[in-house]
């Protein structure tokens, strides 16, 4: 294992209609799983919910993500979700992605606009799935 895995993995839905998704699961997350809104409001872009500290859902407005990230390949534009996973390093965990067959999505990147310290990489799976690695 590379480092101690925090929020390991949760999902990430990129939504174009952000506002209707967001009170939906504003809604329902904390009366069905004790979810607590941790980041974001109905006017987006971004908003994500936790339970017991560890992310459980996040929200991106689709159209943000593809004007805020590299360029996600061919499928990018139509993909509905990506895996999220907060690793202490993101360049180590993304070359052991490319070791075992991901397909590069987007390299490490700081991101200051997502976080002071974010820092980010995409890849994807065999399938196609894409797989934001992050740490902050």
């Amino acid at each position: 294992m590379i480092g101690a895995p925090m929020d390991a993995l949760h999902t990430r839905l990129l939504v174009a209609r952000f506002g209707d998704a967001f009170r939906f699961y504003d809604a329902l997350l904390p009366a069905l799983l004790g979810a607590t809104r941790t980041r974001g409001g109905a006017e987006g872009p971004y908003a994500s919910w936790d339970v017991d500290g560890q992310g459980v859902l996040a929200l991106f407005d689709r159209t943000a993500m593809a004007a805020t990230a590299v360029p996600l390949g061919p499928a990018g534009p139509d993909d509905r979700t990506m895996l999220v996973s907060r690793v202490p390093d993101v360049d180590a965990a993304y070359a052991a992605c490319l070791a075992r067959g991901a397909t590069p999505a987007g390299p490490p990147t700081d991101r200051p606009e997502w976080g002071p310290t974010l820092r980010s990489a995409h890849v994807r799976d065999p399938e196609g799935n894409l797989w934001e690695l992050q740490s902050y």
